[in-house]
Order: C-alpha cells, then sequence, then structure tokens
C-alpha cells in the first residue's frame, strides 16, 4: 500500500494534466475512508464524497452479483451539470474518486490521466 505522501504525489500528477482538476482522493472500499488525498478547492469536501461514493461502489457490485454477471467492475463515471466524477477500481479494495470542471477537461483526457498514474496506488 502507497504511503499518504506517495498518494498527494500520484494525485499532484494527475492535477498537471487534467485542467479542471477539483480533486482526487484514494478510498478504502469497505470503510470508506479517505487512505489520502487532494484537492484545489479547500471547500470541497473530499471526505464525504468518498464516504458516499464507497456506497455508490458496494451497491453496484451488489446489483452485478444480484444480475449475475461474470464481470468486474473498472469505473463509474458521474456527470454532473458541471463537474466530471469519476470513480476508478484500483483494487477490490481501494478505488480513486476524482472530480474535475465539465467545462475544462474531457472524460477521455481524466480517464487517460487515472490509468497511466492510478495504477502505481495498487
Amino acid at each position: 500500500m502507497a504511503s499518504e505522501r506517495e498518494i498527494i504525489e500520484v494525485f499532484r500528477k494527475i492535477e498537471g494534466e487534467v485542467a479542471g482538476f477539483i480533486g482526487a482522493s484514494l478510498v478504502d472500499l469497505d470503510s470508506g475512508m479517505t487512505l489520502g488525498a487532494h484537492t484545489v478547492r479547500q471547500n470541497f469536501d473530499l471526505g464525504a464524497a468518498s464516504a458516499y461514493n464507497s456506497e455508490i461502489v458496494k451497491q453496484k457490485n451488489k446489483a452485478i452479483q444480484a444480475l449475475g454477471l461474470k464481470s468486474a467492475l473498472e469505473d463509474i463515471l458521474l456527470t454532473l451539470s458541471d463537474q466530471i466524477h469519476l470513480i476508478k477500481l484500483v483494487t477490490p479494495q481501494t478505488f480513486i474518486y476524482l472530480a474535475a470542471d465539465r467545462s475544462l477537461t474531457n472524460l477521455a483526457i481524466v480517464r487517460a490521466s487515472v490509468a497511466k498514474h492510478g495504477s502505481m496506488l495498487a
């Protein structure tokens, strides 16, 4: 497991590539606890977002199981009127949650940057 300092360094690299970066966190799925986070908006509560998003991932995994699918969840995209929120599983127990300003970036850039740097957190 990466240290908090290493997690923040990964998110700073992503921030440098994603225009409109708001914040990102590495989250423990079971507890919803933030393992490391970095934001450029101090009023953006990454701790609360991490906890709520862990519930989204848990519910989606339950749906996959209930449907008898043999697939594994890779990511979830939430598109808001002004933001893109990406939830990307790093391991079965952890995920990256990232928020970016929708008017300044696009999903392809967000996904590419998270894929490029997020693997360092596995």
